[in-house]
């Protein structure tokens, strides 16, 4: 029988895809629900699973833009699987043969059946190929399950040194130049760009904070905070909890327009922007107002491998009332953040750098950060814009108020 595998919906609001790239060949046998290709969406890349086991064979090549519903592979269910079974498939037989077997001849001792070299030896995970091509490298000794090369294989053969294939250099003079199709996804992310560019009265207003009280926290914490969270402590926890005291107190900042009205959402649901192999994404912390600083560590932590590794979902990455930016990571000093549309603000981080301030009338050596803050002005005041942003700076430079949202003292007499 010939089995026909199509693409899937995958959101109501998508309609084709783009298919990056085969996992398996044609005429290789497959098993059930084995990852036989990558699916990217607009939104986000997902794989598609084998439905039946038999022979593959692929209709749609990698790169194609494919509709929903188009048929991608086909699979013959009644071709014979390959005489050397994965191990898995032996261990399975193994297990149905012992429950079958007489009583009496429980005690012998089956002979260790030899794994043979079968289609999977030396192939790639995803993430394993993804990490070879980055660093160069053509073969690695692999120590997963049939043969295959895993993540940590990759890891080993960097630390142990193995070289990169030899390339021959490009010459000086050489004008070639190569012609791709953008994915659906850098696709979205250029539409939302030029829409957040001509739809929203964007400005940007900057100030900067002194880190030196969080980093002498973290210099304090970081071991027993790691030990007993299984968690670094990182710069963004106190960020998004800074910002979501922040919101409380100008909602307008959390707000969105939607045609002639105001939405006003008494929730934080922030969005982290991750950037990814495929592009900049952005997944969201939901209700993050309500969340332990640790379990914002741990959620930035598992969203950040999912961005990494693709497999975040489309409910992680829809929605959001406001993004936090960390441009910092990759060296920037200052920039002016896009809006996250149809949000109404964005916040940019960035490199924390020593440089001398005045305090208390002297001269110091103090690590600062610029913070960015761009927002939509039909709805946003700058008297709204400015002390948001003022906000964040008190709370990340006196970090007991991150505790209680406010000032304690003047909670305390109550002004």
């Amino acid at each position: 029988m010939i089995l026909e595998i199509k693409v899937p919906t995958v959101g109501e609001s998508i309609n084709e895809v783009t298919l990056s790239r085969w996992i398996k060949k044609e005429g290789d046998y497959v098993q059930q629900d084995e990852v036989l290709c990558e699916l990217e969406s607009d939104k986000a890349t997902f794989e598609l699973n084998a439905e039946k086991s038999g022979v593959l064979k692929p209709i749609i090549p990698a790169g194609e833009v494919i509709k929903i519903g188009t048929v991608v592979c086909s699979i013959d269910t009644d071709a014979p699987p390959p005489a050397n079974l994965p191990v898995a498939d032996v261990v399975v037989t193994a297990k149905a043969e012992k429950q079958t077997a007489p009583a009496h001849a429980s005690t012998a001792v089956a002979p260790t059946p030899t794994t043979p070299a079968g289609y999977a030896v030396g192939t790639p995970s995803p993430s394993a190929a993804k990490m070879m091509a980055e660093n160069s490298l053509d073969t690695v000794p692999a120590t997963g399950r049939d043969g295959r090369i895993t993540k940590a294989d990759v890891i080993n053969a960097i630390k142990q040194g193995h070289k990169p294939v030899s390339k021959e250099p490009a010459q000086s003079n050489s004008r070639n130049s190569k012609r791709e199709k953008m994915t659906s996804l850098r696709k979205t992310i250029s539409k939302h760009l030029v829409q957040a560019k001509n739809q929203t009265a964007m400005l940007t207003t900057f100030n900067e904070v002194d880190m030196k009280p969080i980093m002498d926290i973290r210099a304090r914490h970081k071991e027993s905070f790691q030990k007993k969270h299984n968690i670094g402590l990182g710069f963004m926890g106190f960020f998004t909890k800074a910002v979501c005291n922040a919101l409380s107190e100008w909602p307008a900042v959390n707000a969105m327009i939607d045609g002639d009205e105001i939405i006003y959402n008494n929730y934080c649901d922030i969005s982290i922007a991750v950037s990814t192999p495929k592009g900049l994404t952005t997944p969201v912390i939901r209700n993050a107002e309500s969340m332990t600083l640790a379990e914002i560590e741990m959620k930035v932590a598992e969203l950040a491998k999912k961005g990494r590794d693709n497999k975040l979902t489309l409910d992680e990455m829809s929605g959001g009332t406001f993004t936090i930016s960390n441009g910092g990571v990759f060296g920037s000093l200052m920039s002016t953040p896009i809006i996250n549309i149809p949000q109404s603000a964005i916040l940019g981080m960035h490199k924390i750098q020593d440089r001398p301030v005045a305090i208390d009338g002297q001269v110091v050596i103090r690590p600062m950060m610029y913070l960015a803050l761009s927002y939509d002005h039909r709805i946003i005041d700058g008297r709204e814009s400015v002390s948001f942003l003022v906000r964040v700076k008190e709370q990340l430079e006196n970090p007991e108020q991150l505790l209680v949202g406010a000032d304690p003292v003047k909670l305390l007499l109550d002004i």
